[in-house]
């Protein structure tokens, strides 16, 4: 089944490791692992986590020169996780530098596959019009999100994170194959917090997602078991 990510938005690994228990019965369980926990805990996260037996996507968005983004994403390859993000608009150069890090990675330490490598496109907090009035793109959202996924697609990431209003758009312009992951998930009585393009989980596998991640809707949940198989069951 294709994954629902859930977002470890927390503090520390003691907070973590707390709400973690309450899935503790879940089979098959997918995290994604961004930079508040990451920052704050560094690899010990990622080898608690591994230890689990549970598969991370590690977001950090690498933005930098194409060689340090090369050396960076090396680094992230040899923990043996199945994703990392860059930003797509990065550019060609970067995102191909990601690709060989992770992949030099995974030749160096005899790992059966690299981590994928997903660009991400516009932030689903973003509005067409910030897009337009804070980059100076004069474009519609859904032109340079399409623009940012051929770059990506074109230069050897695997993936996108994206809107999933913008997958069917996606899969369009690139491939069946490469892949639209999905943040802005919510449960239609949710609150939207501060995303601007958002979706139910039902709606984001009608779109053709390939994953979705899901945060709040399940860490603040004061039963997150129950969420998480409320989505489990939307999703599936």
């Amino acid at each position: 089944m294709k994954p629902i990510f859930i977002a470890l938005d927390f503090h520390n690994l003691t907070e973590l490791k707390t709400f973690m228990d309450n899935l503790k019965h879940q089979e098959n369980l997918y995290v994604k692992v961004g930079m508040e926990i990451f920052y704050s805990e560094g690899k010990a996260v990622i080898e608690y986590l591994k230890k689990q037996n549970i598969k991370i996507f590690l977001d950090l968005k690498l933005y930098d020169i194409p060689s340090t983004v090369e050396k960076a994403a090396y680094e992230l390859g040899k923990l043996n996780i199945s994703y990392i993000t860059v930003h797509a608009s990065g550019g060609s150069k970067m995102i191909k530098a990601a690709k060989n890090g992770v992949m030099q990675a995974a030749k160096d330490y005899n790992y059966p596959e690299p981590a994928k490598i997903l660009a991400v496109t516009e932030l689903t907090s973003f509005s067409e019009q910030q897009m337009q009035k804070e980059q100076l793109v004069n474009q519609k959202m859904t032109e340079m999100v399409t623009h940012l996924a051929k770059l990506a697609y074109q230069n050897n990431a695997d993936g996108v994170i994206c809107s999933a209003l913008e997958n069917q758009m996606i899969h369009t312009n690139t491939s069946k194959e490469f892949l639209c992951i999905n943040p802005g998930i919510r449960l239609a009585s949710d609150n939207k917090d501060d995303q601007q393009r958002v979706v139910t989980p039902q709606k984001a596998k009608q779109l053709g997602s390939n994953g979705i991640v899901v945060g709040r809707s399940i860490t603040k949940s004061n039963q997150p078991n129950e969420s998480y198989r409320t989505i489990l069951k939307e999703w599936s």
